[in-house]
Order: structure tokens, then sequence, then C-alpha cells
């Protein structure tokens, strides 16, 4: 019974796993109008079909109503991990020429000097964004559409490129690792039959966006002899086929991993996977952070008397990137209109000051309105918002004490001060004369 129970166990997870994830994805076909215009039509995906059937939709161009076959179970497997309360992918739609890749250093994924006649016909490249994935995947619709109970047209996923991670926030100094993965099926059997046994090689090619600048950060043909250019900003790529079937499908794996990251590393990621004449990137965002440290001075009180201004508050914010979203707001909490309201006076902040490890301090200044009685024991309170922060942000605060409100006022502290300073008079004067006192007797001794 046991064995039962587990076996009825497993093909209910099974069908949860499935049935997981959307089954059609909404698209944007996108082509040139002429004129340097875009023009754009609706089109779908259907990723998987339900059990009442193909859905009809009469809204869309045959062509463009793509039933995807999926050998090597990318596009299905993304989906299936997709999450319920993300938002629909942003998807695009084009057509697609296979050419050589044009870099140096991949000349030896193409020998050919023509494009094989394997790869003729159609193709379309679909691109997908969302905040939780990034996908490129070259389809080969058929030549007609099936007349089904809906009209529809089966496409061949044949190669897919993608990450988990499209944007990736690390802490400024600690590693980032940047997923990507990829899956490849020959378009045709004759496509399979023309390479030797085994995977195709590939290319592998990592490039860095940063400020409105570009260069390559990383390339590799693994398998493949040639020249490499050298990689920068100690970038290590796993650039990897899975496995080893004799015919496909594969997948591959061309995660990049980076040491130690610098403010300068975060930007656009752009990864290229090149096969002979086909090629799919994605595009990936690192963002590098360090939260801030904030601290308020004076602290933990200031003294102001009734109708007077407390002294002016520094509140320190150091150590924190990027410099850009940083937002100060001084408060005055417990207070007689309520337990919060922005605090009265002149405020500023100070320059930029920059750190060797690229980081950046500032300080924010409050120089506070008048306080009258009734605001004994409320706090000042500075708080800061940054990328870097959960959304309530990061405080300091002190507490006003009113003069005579609390403790002794001011008055009682002049005289207080005032008493001190009489009375270790009077104490340096007592022991001056105990110290005078046997030497002039020991004098009058000696002088008789």
């Amino acid at each position: 019974m046991k064995p039962l129970s587990l076996l009825f166990a497993l093909v209910l997870g099974l069908g949860t796993v499935v049935s997981a994830g959307p089954a059609v994805i909404e698209c944007w076909f996108v082509e040139d109008a002429g004129g340097g215009r875009l023009a754009k039509r609706h089109a779908a995906l259907l990723l998987r079909q339900g059990p009442g059937g193909l859905p009809p939709r009469p809204d869309l161009d045959p062509e463009l109503y793509l039933k995807v076959h999926d050998p090597a179970g990318a596009l299905q497997a993304a989906f299936r991990r997709y999450p319920r309360s993300a938002p629909a992918p942003h998807c695009e739609m084009s057509r697609y020429v296979p050419f050589p890749a044009s870099a140096n250093w991949a000349n030896g994924l193409t020998p050919e000097q023509s494009c094989p006649r394997a790869l003729d016909g159609t193709w379309l490249m679909v691109s997908m964004s969302s905040p939780v994935l990034s996908l490129s995947t070259l389809l080969r619709p058929q030549s007609e559409p099936q007349q089904e109970p809906a009209v529809i047209t089966t496409a061949t996923a044949v190669l897919t490129v993608l990450t988990h991670t499209p944007t990736t926030r690390v802490r400024l100094g600690q590693d980032a690792l940047l997923d990507l993965s990829f899956a490849y099926m020959p378009p045709t059997p004759e496509a399979t039959t023309s390479v030797a046994s085994g995977p195709p090689p590939f290319g592998l090619e990592w490039r860095h966006q940063h400020q409105g600048k570009g260069h390559l950060l990383l390339a590799a043909t693994p398998g493949l002899g040639g020249q490499m250019p050298a990689a920068r900003d100690g970038a290590v790529a796993f650039a990897v086929w899975d496995d080893n079937e004799p015919w496909g499908p594969w997948t591959g794996n061309g995660t990049l991993w980076l040491p130690a990251v610098r403010p300068s590393q975060d930007g656009t990621y752009l990864a290229t996977i090149h096969l002979p004449y086909l090629q799919g990137q994605v595009t990936l965002e690192l963002a590098v952070q360090k939260p801030p440290k904030v601290s308020l001075m004076p602290a933990p009180l200031v003294w102001a008397a009734p109708g007077e201004a407390p002294p002016e508050l520094i509140c320190l914010v150091s150590h924190f990137y990027p410099s850009e979203g940083l937002e100060v707001e001084w408060e005055l909490r417990g207070g007689p209109e309520g337990s919060f309201q922005k605090a009265q006076g002149q405020r500023w902040l100070s320059a930029l000051r920059h750190h060797s490890d690229g980081s950046v301090s500032l300080s924010a200044h409050l120089r506070p309105s008048p306080v009258t009685s009734a605001q004994h024991g409320a706090r000042y309170a500075c708080r800061v918002h940054h990328p870097s922060l959960p959304a309530l942000g990061r405080s300091a605060e002190v507490t006003l004490e009113v003069a005579g409100l609390s403790g002794p006022s001011l008055e009682d502290g002049v005289g207080l001060f005032l008493s001190a300073f009489l009375l270790l008079g009077l104490l340096k004067a007592l022991g001056w004369a105990v110290a005078y006192l046997p030497t002039s007797k020991e004098s009058e001794k000696k002088a008789q």
C-alpha cells in the first residue's frame, strides 16, 4: 500500500509542476514598415495545450499564432518555475536571418564560406523579459499553418538562451554570479547528420556597458583553437555543454562569475551564445550597492530653553553606494501635534566625500526652529532612504530636553556651576593654609 501511495503522490506532484506557469504568452510581432518606422502586430506563443484543445484565436494571423515545439524543454522548464504573482513577461518577435559571427575570435565556428542549406527558410527571434526572467529563442516555423480546431502554426525552438536573474543586486566588494543557460536542438535531420556526433562547437561572449561605454569582458570557444581576448575584471565563465548526447538536444551553462565587484562594474551585461550561423542574446543588469550608516550629532540629548532654537543637528550618512537615489528627511516625533511631523528649520546637504573602496559619504544639516515647552521630550530624527535599504529606510534620533521642565533648569545649572567653582576655590585655599601653617611654625622656632 505504501508504494502505491508514494506513486500516487509522485503523479500528483508531477501534474502540479507541469500545470504551473502560463500556457500562452502574448507577444508583439515587430517589422520594418519603411521610412524608418516600425509596425507592430499581435502574436501569441502556445507553450502548453490544455485538456479542452487548442484555444481559437481569430484575432491573430495564423502565421503569428505559434504552437511551440520545445525538444530541449528549456522554455517549458523556464515557465514551470515562473511565479504566479509575477507580471506577464514582455514579449517581442521579429524575423531572423542566420549569419556568421562577426568577431574574429569566433571565426572557427563557421569554416564554411556560406550558410548551409539546412538553415534555409523562415526564422523568428523571440525576446522575453520580466523581473524574474530574460529569454531569447530562435523559432523555426513550419511552412504552412495547420488546420486544427484552431488554425495555428507549429514552430520548433532551436536555440534558447535564458537567465533567471535578469537583475542582480550585490554588495560592494562581494562576488557576483550572473546566471546563464542555453539549449540547442538541430533544426533538421540534415543539420544533425552534418556535424560529428555530440554537441556542436559554440562561442560564449559577455559584454559590459557602464555609463554609456561598452567593452568585451570575456569570450570563449570551448574545444576550438585560436587566440582568445584576455578576460577583464577577473571574470570567469562556466562555458560548457552539460551533456554529450550524440544527436541532441543539448543544454549548456555560460554563467559568469565576477570577484569582489567594484562600482565601475555595475551596469548592463550582454550575454551572447554563438552557434554556426545562429546567435541568441539576453540582457542582464548588475546593481552594485552598499547601504549607508546613519548617525546623528549631538547625541543622545539636545538642550534648549523655551523660545530658543536647539543647536544645529548633523546627520552623518557614511560609506554608501551608489550616490544616486539618496534622500534625507527630518522628522519630529512625539511632539504636541501628534506622534510624527516634519521637523521645521533650515536644512542642507554637504558635498560628497569619496572613499578608496568607491563608496561615498555626506552630512545632512538641520538648524531647528525655536521650540516651546510643549515639545519637551520630543525626538528629532534623521531618516535616510536609499536603493540598498528597505522601504522604511534607516534612521537615527536624539531627544529634545527643554530647560526648566525636567531636572535642573538652565539657571539651576549655572548656579550649580558657580557653586562648584567657589567650592573648588575654597578647598584649594584650605589646602594652602594647611601646608603654610607648619612651615611658619618651623621658621619661628629657628628664629628663637
